[in-house]
């Protein structure tokens, strides 16, 4: 206990092992949806169920343990959605190519990740960015987490073209159960009482179990799946021709914005960064995400990075890289245990979600509303987040608009070499998106 406590800085950090079991414990329960989610989505592009599975619990084991002993910071890492939707719908579907194509052009996009991270451009590139502007991931990713929550409750739905998104059906019972989980964790929240928002989801699904609105699992213990059609299946020679450029350029883009945009959202929200708005030793997290990114590739799943879930555990107390062995470890388990595990049904992890959200968009009060140059890209950054349903849309739209309007209001000697590189870099991604 000592070596733990010594290693991970628990007392130099104000915190505990028993604190951050438990800050563990809530980000695994949050993002445990990947595990079954990640390899639907990629069932579409004919990569088999079983085996995807496999690969996205490894996926996430080796990045997040990597992120807790070598970075320790308390981020879980996990193959990203959007990312794994792009390469299944898009580039396997639409675009006709084979899903070992794909996975060897998120090879490709790892390695390069890699390079740029031990060369500190990464790094510098983070640190380029503005205050205005990390406010604004961070307030952002909060209302995409609370849309995301009330989307996957039934709360919200989609609706039609003349009303968009419209409350859900309020007859349900599941529905009223997740209002009834949200309203639990506000409370213990506000009792300040330890591991509320994993309180919460547990006596949620509890619930949905007694009361026959969740299935229990057939099965509680169960034997991984056979990894051996995906793994080492990359085709990096067939990734390196001209048709595939738009794919590497896109996988690249939206992973290195999402990842930094989450990190710096992440150490906002858990109290890392420094003085000037930076989280130190960026460049540490980033390697991790780097590694597993190239590392997801080899084992047959989508680009992988630091998830926004953390803050669940941040948000339950998370300080140290203590946190994200926990995940790990957990995740590890989920090779013998996943049948009960992915039991927790959405309408019981979807009220954390709203709740973090909450959470998160304090640091709006630092904003400078009467600034306009400063505020309007933050504008587009919050909302294009949420209404579109994707992180980096907002970061990238927040990149390109920023250096214009400072370039418009005749302050272009606040814009940093870096920020000049990520607008250049952004408005590659909407040339390059596949629409």
């Amino acid at each position: 206990m000592k070596f733990i406590e010594s290693y991970f800085q628990l007392k130099k950090l104000n915190t505990s092992i028993k604190k951050e079991i438990i800050a563990g414990l809530t980000t695994f329960i949050t993002m445990a949806y990947i595990i079954v989610v990640n390899p639907k989505i990629l069932e579409a592009a004919g990569m088999p169920f079983g085996a995807s599975m496999v690969a996205t619990i490894l996926s996430a084991s080796f990045g997040t343990l990597l992120m807790g002993f070598y970075a320790k910071r308390p981020f879980a890492i996990a193959p990203y959605m959007g990312e794994n939707a792009f390469i299944a719908y898009t580039v396997v579907v639409v675009m006709g190519y084979s899903w070992q194509t794909a996975l060897g052009a998120i090879f490709i996009s790892g390695v390069i990740f890699t390079i740029l991270t031990l060369l500190k451009i990464r790094s510098w590139l983070a640190d380029a960015i503005p205050e205005t502007l990390k406010v604004g991931f961070t307030v952002g990713i909060g209302l995409f987490l609370s849309f995301v929550g009330m989307n996957e409750t039934g709360i919200i739905k989609i609706g039609t073209p003349s009303a968009p998104v419209h409350i859900g059906n309020l007859n349900q019972p599941a529905i009223w159960l997740a209002i009834l989980g949200f309203l639990l964790i506000g409370w213990l929240i506000i009792k300040k009482i330890n591991g509320a928002i994993l309180i919460g989801i547990l006596t949620i699904t509890i619930i949905s179990f007694i009361t026959n609105l969740a299935p229990l699992p057939e099965k509680i213990v169960d034997l991984p799946p056979d990894i051996s059609p995906i793994f080492l299946q990359l085709d990096i020679k067939g990734a390196l021709t001209w048709g595939m450029l738009s794919v590497v350029l896109t996988i690249f883009v939206m992973a290195f914005l999402d990842t930094i945009g989450t990190l710096i959202a992440l150490g906002y929200k858990a109290n890392l960064l420094d003085r000037k708005g930076n989280l130190p030793e960026i460049e540490k997290p980033m390697l991790c995400d780097a590694l597993s990114t190239t590392f997801s590739a080899l084992i047959g799943t989508t680009t992988t990075g630091a998830y926004i879930e953390s803050a669940t555990g941040i948000a339950a107390g998370a300080k140290s890289g203590l946190t994200a062995v926990v995940v790990a470890i957990l995740f590890l388990f989920t090779l013998f245990f996943a049948p009960f595990l992915t039991a927790v049904p959405p309408f019981a992890y979807g009220p954390a979600l709203i709740i973090v959200g909450l959470l998160m968009i304090s640091p709006i009060t630092n904003l400078k509303f009467d600034d306009l140059a400063e505020s309007i890209p933050v504008f587009f950054v919050i909302t294009l987040m949420s209404f579109t349903y994707n992180i980096g849309i907002g970061m990238t739209a927040g990149f390109v608009t920023y250096p214009l309007f400072k370039i418009l209001t005749g302050k272009i000697k606040q814009i940093k070499p870096g920020m000049w590189v990520l607008f250049v870099i952004s408005a590659l991604f909407y040339i390059f998106y596949p629409y």
